[in-house]
């Protein structure tokens, strides 16, 4: 389809697409099919406003949501519960305040996090760009340079998007304590990238910029904090009035009694196996394992059968100038492990 420029406008083939005119048919469409995704997101009210503000929230918000499962099914693929949260499983989960429930918050939240964060340096924002990085040690001797990952913007946005801390409600402040869990691995993870500039390779001025660590290795941590969460119960704050998260007011042989860290992941609830069907998780049987690693585990004492199958792959791939890999195929013979039903 063309688009009709002003007579106007003269064209040199290298200019942004930004700077080419749109039509007000074309700025009204562009509007609601951003209306569209953000009203397709099912958020809250004060989310849906927020979300319809600025042309890019709707794009991050999907970015974080696959960005976040994705990590979600790789950091549990060896587990009986390996993140899935197809149809009933994921509002099942997300109505109980299980461990792996807090995994979700925290993970989703960091995603969001994170991805914002590097959508206003790489330009998607209307609202934000790149960091400016005031607190920069030793700043006459460095130049800033470059484009930051904007966290700041980003942590300011995130706390909004998600809502005030809750008062009253057990489950309410321990969902919100999760999601800071989130926030506070990617603050944590922060690392300011430089390079050099000058004469000969000297380094008289330094181009410095902040970025945000990878967000498998997020993910990484998020399940190190999954593995080591705390169950806890509530009490009242004499002097506030305020409901607190501390550990349960019974001691429960095998949980650890100790004060929950803000950095910690807690839950209320007890996780069931994941072993069978139900409405938290397809249970696990059929589902591939490896035998020397995780059947036992995974298969619940059922045991697991063994496929013995041909394979073809490439190998002994040689790279050739110019521009294309050269692979032979070689055949061999495998064996596949599954849970019983």
């Amino acid at each position: 389809m063309s688009v009709p420029l002003r007579s106007s406008c003269r064209l040199t083939g290298n200019e942004p697409l930004t700077i080419l005119p749109l039509t007000s048919e074309m700025e009204e469409a562009a509007v609601k099919a951003h209306y569209k995704v953000c009203d397709r997101l099912k958020l809250e009210k004060k989310q849906r406003r927020m979300c319809r503000r600025d042309p890019g929230v709707a794009e991050t918000l999907m970015e974080a949501i696959s960005m976040s499962a994705l990590e979600c099914q790789y950091q549990f693929r060896f587990e009986r519960w390996n993140c899935t949260l197809e149809g009933r499983y994921r509002a099942s989960l997300l109505k109980r305040g299980f461990k792996e429930t807090a995994f979700l918050y925290a993970i989703s939240s960091a995603g969001l996090t994170h991805a914002m964060a590097k959508a206003c340096s790489a330009g998607r924002m209307e609202r934000c760009t790149c960091d400016e990085a005031p607190d920069l040690e030793n700043r006459e001797a460095w130049q800033w340079g470059g484009c930051g990952d904007n966290l700041k913007y980003s942590n300011k946005f995130v706390k909004e998007f998600l809502g005030r801390k809750p008062n009253k409600d057990l489950r309410a402040r321990v969902d919100f304590h999760n999601n800071l869990v989130g926030m506070k691995v990617i603050k944590a993870g922060v690392e300011t990238t430089c390079k050099c500039h000058g004469v000969s390779g000297s380094c008289t001025v330094r181009t410095c910029w902040r970025q945000l660590s990878p967000f498998h290795e997020i993910g990484k941590q998020l399940k190190q904090k999954y593995e080591t969460s705390l169950k806890v119960g509530s009490t009242t704050n004499e002097a506030t009035g305020e409901g607190d998260i501390s550990p349960p007011k019974k001691s429960i042989p095998g949980h650890s009694d100790q004060i929950p860290r803000t950095t910690d992941l807690v839950y209320i609830d007890d996780s069931p196996s994941f072993c069978l069907m139900s409405r938290y998780s397809p249970g696990t049987s059929g589902r591939k394992c490896y035998k020397d690693k995780n059947c036992d585990s995974i298969c619940c004492g059922r045991g697991h059968n063994t496929q013995s199958r041909v394979v073809t792959r490439p190998c002994q791939c040689q790279v050739r100038w110019c521009c294309y890999v050269e692979c032979k195929q070689c055949t061999q013979r495998e064996e596949v492990y599954t849970c019983k039903d």
